[in-house]
């Protein structure tokens, strides 16, 4: 192809080429043997900012709890949480609730068949409802990701900041009239595949297997590695953190004391150990530690050190230093229902959903 071609003309000579490769070199994945609109929808948002082979376990998992719509809409959040544990960003999981129920409020139970009722439900975005639409009900809508983007900013030499939203939505146009009617379903996927598995983010494209590289301004040009442009990330805020590991001794048994964030921010709602701000010393960490507790019964006999962890949001990094603090009092009973209602007494940390930034600290109590 010319290199004065249009950037349209371009993509829409992408399309059987691209088709063609899908259907001999696609990956077996779970969720494209049964592309219902319910597994596919379920895929994509576990599919948010986590790898592929993360998430084949927790879809089966998941589908083999909630096999329906109906089932997640009527799921008690702890037992949603928990089938979500360790993938992270809770709020997907929420808001795949949410979403559920106004499915079954307002669809009967079906979801709609339309990009833009879609776009409508709670966490279904511009991408998740392209997709949605799309594989599961092939429709003729774009479904813009960064594997895709990459592949058209490769495509095209585009120099254009993928990471502002008028790049994207200027490749969802550039897309609407190429996608083919039948196939569009396909057609995205194999976009979706060829940046996931030969037009790669981290190390170098694999250009001789690729079926666009006939197609590719970058490659024409040397400068596969040029593309995306995509403007440097805001600097990760440092939070320093000192957690509590409190190990409860009862007449009735040991307890693990835990705490439950705030409804907003950061793992909202979700349990942790309790957890003051700063790095703090033993002395610092003893001291706030019996004014946490005294007034419920609980009394502090003993404390350790741990080893320090960190973990990495998108925007924030927790820096966490941790303390083993032995604890005993009289009554379970008693104790428990002094506590505030933000904190709870669990026999075991697997009878909870703990999120995966205090993974570093579950062996301290034998899980």
């Amino acid at each position: 192809m010319s290199a004065r071609s249009t950037p349209q003309e371009r993509l829409e000579q992408m399309v059987e080429p691209l088709l063609f490769w899908f259907s001999q070199s696609h990956r077996d994945l779970p969720w494209r043997r049964e592309p219902s609109p319910y597994h596919v929808w379920v895929s994509e948002v576990m599919l948010q900012q986590t790898r592929v082979e993360a998430v084949r376990p927790y879809y089966e998992r998941f589908l083999a709890s909630l096999p329906t719509v109906q089932a997640l809409a009527g799921c008690p959040q702890e037992q949603l949480l928990k089938l979500w544990e360790g993938l992270g960003y809770y709020s997907r999981a929420r808001n795949l609730q949410r979403a559920a129920q106004e499915i079954v409020r307002s669809y009967n139970g079906q979801l709609p068949a339309s990009y833009d009722l879609l776009k409508k439900l709670p966490g279904i975005g511009d991408y998740t409802a392209g997709a949605i639409a799309s594989i599961a009900f092939d429709l003729p809508v774009p479904a813009v990701d960064g594997n895709v983007l990459r592949v058209l900013t490769r495509v095209l030499a585009c120099p254009d900041d993928i990471a502002l939203p008028a790049t994207k939505e200027t490749f969802r146009q550039l897309l609407l009239p190429v996608e083919p009617t039948p196939g569009a379903g396909a057609f995205n996927q194999a976009l979706m595949e060829l940046g996931a598995v030969v037009c790669l983010p981290n190390s170098p494209p694999q250009c001789l297997v690729c079926p666009l590289q006939g197609l590719c301004l970058a490659h024409q040009q040397g400068r596969e590695t040029d593309f995306p442009v995509k403007s440097p990330k805001k600097a990760r805020r440092i939070e320093q953190r000192t957690l509590l590991l409190f190990s409860c001794t009862f007449p009735e048994g040991k307890r693990i004391l835990l705490h439950r964030r705030p409804e907003k921010g950061v793992l909202r709602g979700m349990w942790e150990f309790p957890a003051l701000e700063g790095k703090l010393s033993q002395d610092d960490a003893l001291r706030q530690a019996l004014r946490m507790v005294e007034p419920y019964g609980l009394f502090v006999h003993k404390i350790a050190p741990l080893r320090d962890a960190k973990h990495i949001f998108t925007h924030i990094e927790w820096q966490m230093s941790a303390w083993l603090l032995s604890a005993t009092a009289d009554s379970l009973p008693e104790t428990q229902a002094a506590l505030p209602e933000d904190f709870s007494l669990v026999q075991r940390l697997a009878d909870i959903t703990l999120p995966s930034a205090f993974k570093a600290y579950r062996t301290v109590f034998g899980e």
